[in-house]
């Protein structure tokens, strides 16, 4: 049985001078982005590298995704997945 899509993409190897308007603004463009977030380091509040998008639908997403793999954004190679989901009392690995 197919893992249905969830909405949420991971984002990875993002440049460091990427923000979270202009993550949203890159992905907008394949549907309505809920919301856009850069996972920061705690300390220092730098952008780590990777960050969310999630959409309305799982279509928006599936697009965004098939668009943006393997794209390079601000000179860098950027890897995009679906987000794993971890749920309360199990492993993310556990479907």
């Amino acid at each position: 049985m197919a893992n249905k899509l969830n909405s949420q993409l991971f984002v990875s190897r993002l440049s460091s001078y990427t923000t979270n308007e202009h993550l949203k603004r890159l992905f907008s463009r394949f549907g309505v982005v809920t919301e856009a977030r850069l996972v920061k380091d705690p300390r220092t509040q730098r952008p780590k590298g990777f960050g969310f998008v999630t959409y309305e639908s799982e279509v928006e997403a599936q697009k965004a995704l098939k668009a943006m793999n393997g794209r390079i954004v601000d000179g860098r190679l950027i890897f995009v997945e679906v987000a794993k989901t971890e749920k309360p009392g199990g492993d993310a690995t556990s479907q």
